[in-house]
């Protein structure tokens, strides 16, 4: 039960005392601090915050103070209150995250999981995505992911320009392909979307993933697919 308490917002010291109460009931300070094993100055420091709280008040006995706890459901009401708290600065904190988050960025993914969070961003961002030496190790490694993937992102109507370095890919919906030289394979890819782009290294046994957010260089290597786009054979 004490660590329950420690998990609501009690300290170590706080869950000991209020509990100690829950047990014996009305009772004076020594008796807690014998009972407790807690020093008597600790106790009567630790019963202050607790009455602060409002999780304990007191009454006088032959001019004694018994402290007792007050009905456990006011633990429940103080995690309630804590929870209107935060919510009430919730729409300006959530403001201050959205201004943040505007900011420039570089992110790093490892593994298929990670991959699949960089194109999953794709989507959210809902922009059309241009993607420069896309190589089919991506279909080896992330199988029907992109099957799925490709379907999500036809019907939300987010087209792509796809340039791979060899003949011979299916279909891709929704898409318009162009090819470059074999000779100028690589198991880099990059994609250009929305202010952001991610290079992905298409790596069997570490695949890795960098997005970039900036502007300027999205701007650039956009420019360079345009250029590499024009001299491509369809």
């Amino acid at each position: 039960m004490k660590e329950n308490l420690k998990e609501a917002g009690l300290t170590e010291n706080e869950a000991k005392v209020y509990t100690t109460l829950l047990e014996l009931g009305p009772s004076h300070a020594g008796l807690i601090s014998r009972k407790s094993g807690l020093h008597r100055r600790v106790v009567y420091d630790t019963l202050e915050m607790l009455i602060q709280k409002g999780l304990i008040g007191y009454i006088l006995r032959n001019n004694v103070k018994l402290f007792q706890c007050v009905h456990p459901h006011r633990l429940v009401e103080i995690l309630q209150e804590k929870e209107q708290h935060v919510e009430q600065v919730m729409p300006y904190m959530i403001d201050l995250f959205t201004k943040t988050k505007e900011k420039e960025e570089t992110n790093f993914f490892t593994g298929k999981n990670g991959l699949k969070t960089v194109f999953e961003d794709q989507l959210a961002i809902g922009k059309e995505i241009l993607i420069l030496g896309a190589s089919p190790l991506a279909y080896d490694m992330l199988g029907d992911y992109f099957f799925w993937f490709d379907k999500r992102r036809a019907a939300k109507k987010i087209k792509t320009k796809i340039i791979f370095h060899e003949q011979g890919i299916k279909k891709i919906p929704f898409s318009e392909v162009r090819f470059l030289p074999q000779k100028y394979s690589s198991p880099l890819s990059v994609n250009i979307y929305g202010n952001k782009v991610a290079l992905i290294l298409w790596n069997k046994e570490k695949p890795l993933a960098i997005t970039i957010k900036n502007k300027e260089i999205c701007e650039g290597y956009r420019k360079y697919f345009e250029l590499l786009w024009k001299v491509s054979k369809k």
